[in-house]
């Protein structure tokens, strides 16, 4: 198996994902129903997460059907030019949906401004979805692309997409001080995130008993901050040197680790038995295991990140 298999594989997930979330997000409000509303919220979120892996994989697939016979060049850089800016409003969809399940367990609602924010970026990115899997299917169905579309092949047409990658990607390698700024961000958010992750994982397995869960679950957001730190500034790495990244074995399990690990965070954004922790509480068997398997995941997450350079053959 190939990372163009897990794109064929993954590539359908935020389309019909999304079709499924927004339809049961919409749905609740006329059944006023809170838990579909957060059923919605979870299926975006992990959307989000799978997102990762199939904007990763994505590119990998392209780079090896590339010299393919009945590849439409014009189609394959507009999708990916249509994935850069569908990737960017799925990940401000599903921040915004772990948001609403973090104040669904702090104070039991959703504030007005997160309902119309999920909303609104649900929409968007339920359109860009839509219009780069569209351009997907063209890459190897010439038979079915527009007038514009051949013109494009031929260099006669205009570009496709609001966000061009190969301009992004020059971007970021072009200037000096544009991947050591991406560097320091990428380093911020990590710190961020695993000061969080572990502030809650010792309280689980017993350190800092006298600290209710409640206290620590607002640090919450700082972490999810981080994590969408990283997410930008990761995402910049990956477009503006992809061939470093698509073959490199560090990388693909680091995405992997990484899809885990924010499973592993919905457990102590939404459920029951780690909020009921009070001063002095042990917590549950279950909760410890969750704390101590998203400390491994969190650290082989870096480490994988710090072997990038090593391991793979790929800088």
């Amino acid at each position: 198996m190939t990372l163009a298999h897990v794109h064929i594989l993954l590539n359908h997930f935020p389309t019909i994902g999304m079709i499924v979330a927004m339809g049961l997000y919409i749905l609740s409000f006329f059944w006023k129903s809170d838990d579909i509303k957060r059923a919605s919220l979870i299926v975006i979120f992990g959307i989000a997460a799978i997102a990762i892996a199939t904007f990763t994989s994505g590119n990998a697939a392209l780079q090896e059907i590339a010299a393919l016979p009945g590849v439409s060049k014009a189609a394959a850089t507009a999708h990916m030019d249509a994935a850069i800016l569908a990737f960017i409003f799925m990940e401000l969809t599903g921040i915004c949906a772990w948001l609403a399940l973090w104040q669904f367990r702090r104070i039991g609602r959703m504030a007005k401004g997160i309902q119309g924010a999920v909303l609104i970026l649900g929409m968007i990115t339920l359109g860009a979805m839509t219009d780069a899997a569209t351009i997907g299917g063209e890459i190897r169905h010439p038979e079915i692309l527009t007038a514009a579309d051949t013109a494009a092949e031929h260099g006669a047409g205009p570009a496709r997409g609001i966000i061009h990658s190969d301009e992004v990607g020059k971007f970021v390698t072009g200037q000096a001080w544009m991947w050591p700024t991406c560097e320091t961000l990428h380093f911020v958010g990590l710190s961020l995130l695993l000061g969080v992750v572990l502030a809650v994982d010792l309280r689980m397995l017993g350190f800092m008993k006298s600290v209710s869960f409640a206290t620590l679950h607002r640090l919450l957001p700082w972490g999810i901050l981080g994590f969408g730190i990283n997410v930008l500034t990761g995402m910049l790495f990956f477009v503006g040197a992809p061939e470093q990244y698509t073959t490199n074995t560090s990388f693909q399990w680091k995405i992997v680790l990484i899809l885990l690990a924010a499973a592993n965070g919905l457990y102590f954004t939404v459920l029951d038995e780690t909020w009921l922790l009070g001063p002095g509480d042990e917590a549950p068997l279950t909760a410890k295991v969750m704390a101590a398997s998203a400390m491994f995941l969190w650290v082989a997450v870096m480490f994988c990140g710090s072997m990038l350079p090593f391991l793979g053959n790929a800088f």
